[in-house]
């Protein structure tokens, strides 16, 4: 068994990791704020965290499995465990889908009762749970007071190339959404009046890339927009167009006016677009991590998610009642935090939050939904 003789980000990074945790559940499982946990990873092998959170490290470490156990042993003798984009031959990433569903506040509550709360900071207040996924390396859903579910899936892909990748993508969303639709019908009881996930968004953390400089540009704008490479109404389902596209693509240069960039020359290559996002961290100690980029998904989804539904009661002509603690107030608080730099808001954050809310549409649903409660509450 490894001994640490003092823990510091790098090594808290890898025992969550080891844990297969998200930031925040990892936080929650050693009774601390999520904030202390991404001050921690931040300062990597720079940041020692205080004697108390020294002691909780060492016990949850003492009280992991033989499995965790040995993968954070692995990963703690390997100098080269920085989670960043390395330069290779073969395409290697993590696909992250996020699918979001209304399930109604009372639906909503009842499963934060029967969990337990989440972040005890959270402003947006979400209980998190693992669930099983039959084609994922891990799977959280998230369930919102407002009355939202996220599936957060992560799966690891190396395909042959961009093209594959588009198809495989489209051909998963065909499945992804009836599982996530009977996931939830087993967690809450069968309910045909509840309506189904409608769309998948997803967010690529590339690891391992076969590009550099325009080429690579062209690549994440491609992985932000893969509809140009895919034939979405062929028989059977999705494929792939002739690959030549993509060479012709890569070679000559791809942009789209509704991918916005937010990567930093040196440090980081992202692009966010309508359906997906795409990020690759050259330099990781100064880039985003990937906690990060899922934290600004969660909030944007879930909050779309809940102004959707009030578009649609609107639409079907019905006045929208929700409750009152998430009325047009919080939504207004949601809209201000969104769209304000906070004081200790990296440029690098800020760029991200700013690329993924403009791209999402997500400030437009949330000042309409915003009017439409408070002419129902005048």
């Amino acid at each position: 068994m490894v001994t640490v003789r003092r823990w510091t980000g790098r090594e808290a990074r890898l025992l969550r990791e080891a844990l297969r945790m998200t930031l925040r559940d990892f936080a929650s499982y050693l009774g601390v704020s999520d904030r202390a946990v991404s001050k921690w990873e931040a300062g990597a092998e720079t940041y020692v965290p205080r004697s108390e959170s020294q002691a909780l490290l060492d016990t949850a470490l003492a009280r992991s499995s033989d499995d965790v156990r040995a993968r954070f042993a692995a990963a703690f003798e390997d100098p080269a465990d920085v989670p960043g984009a390395t330069a290779s031959d073969e395409l290697i990433l993590d696909s992250h889908k996020f699918i979001p569903a209304f399930i109604g506040a009372d639906s909503a509550q009842a499963v934060m009762a029967d969990h337990g709360p989440g972040s005890a900071d959270s402003w947006l207040e979400t209980t998190s749970l693992r669930v099983e996924h039959p084609d994922a390396g891990s799977c959280t859903l998230h369930i919102a007071g407002c009355g939202t579910a996220l599936f957060h899936i992560v799966q690891e892909r190396r395909p042959e190339s961009l093209t594959e990748l588009a198809v495989w993508r489209y051909r998963s969303y065909a499945s992804d959404l009836p599982w996530a639709a009977r996931t939830l019908c087993e967690l809450l009881g069968n309910d045909l009046r509840r309506p189904p996930p409608e769309y998948v968004l997803s967010l690529y953390w590339l690891r391992s890339i076969p590009w550099a400089d325009r080429e690579l540009h062209t690549a994440l704008r491609l992985l932000s927009t893969p509809s140009v490479l895919v034939d979405r109404g062929a028989p059977g389902g999705p494929t792939g167009l002739d690959e030549s596209v993509e060479k012709t693509l890569l070679t000559s240069g791809f942009d789209h006016p509704d991918v916005v960039p937010f990567g930093v020359r040196g440090v980081s290559t992202g692009y966010a677009g309508w359906s997906g996002v795409a990020y690759a961290a050259q330099a990781p100690e100064r880039a985003l991590t990937i906690d990060e980029l899922v934290s600004c998904e969660v909030t944007v989804q879930t909050l779309w998610c809940y102004s959707r539904h009030i578009q649609k009661l609107i639409e079907d002509g019905r006045d929208p009642a929700v409750p009152h603690r998430y009325g047009w107030r919080f939504l207004r608080a949601a809209y201000s935090r969104l769209t304000t730099a906070r004081p200790q808001e990296t440029a690098q954050h800020c760029l991200m939050r700013e690329a993924i809310v403009k791209t999402s549409g997500l400030a437009e649903r949330l000042r309409e939904a915003q009017h439409a409660l408070r002419e129902t509450t005048v």
